[in-house]
């Protein structure tokens, strides 16, 4: 038998159903912390990968783009050659100095890994803010004259039974005798 009273017995169950879900509670708790400690080394480990990759393509290209401006210098150079047979000697000098401007910066560029690259360009952005900002802002400027240019394919594209961009309806076997006749007849103009 109990020896204690039935309230007595009702707060140790009480404390002891407190204690199971403080206990529940701080696995549970625990479990959630390890769960996100995994889910951030995940997360880590494939930022790290991109950044490689990143860096790889980087590397990649910037030789693509030596080998393809080296190979431009050197046809300056044979163009210069061919200038100075002919006795053209200014626009062969200029093409020799074209040349060389272009065999720097395929130089530079084959040096240079992609840490490197990425340096120098972080330096001059920092140098030359409105440089950086004017050539973003370039870019921007025929990025939107792209996308509107081809927008009108884009949309007839996409619904071919309608009106084109332009607002007149799109006529597939291109413009016919009558539809380069006037809508009145001669004398019947607009405001007559």
């Amino acid at each position: 038998m109990s020896t204690g009273t039935p309230r007595a017995a009702g707060q140790q169950a009480g404390g002891r159903a407190r204690q199971k879900t403080q206990e529940v509670s701080g696995q549970a708790q625990e479990k959630s912390q390890e769960a996100m400690g995994q889910a951030q080394e995940k997360a880590q480990e494939a930022a790290t990968r991109a950044k490689g990759k990143l860096r790889e393509q980087l590397d990649q290209r910037s030789t693509q783009a030596a080998d393809q401006i080296n190979s431009q210098a050197s046809d300056l150079r044979s163009v210069s050659d061919l200038l100075r047979e002919q006795g053209k000697e200014g626009p062969a000098n200029a093409a020799d100095r074209l040349a060389g401007y272009a065999e720097k910066v395929g130089g530079y560029l084959r040096e240079k890994d992609s840490d490197s690259l990425l340096a120098d360009a972080e330096d001059f952005g920092r140098r030359q803010p409105w440089a950086v900002s004017a050539a973003a802002l370039a870019l921007g400027f025929a990025a939107a004259r792209f996308l509107k240019a081809s927008s009108g394919e884009r949309y007839s594209a996409r619904y071919p039974s309608s009106a084109t961009a332009s607002g007149y309806p799109s006529n597939p076997s291109g413009p016919s005798s009558a539809s380069l006749e006037p809508a009145s007849s001669y004398g019947q103009g607009v405001g007559v």
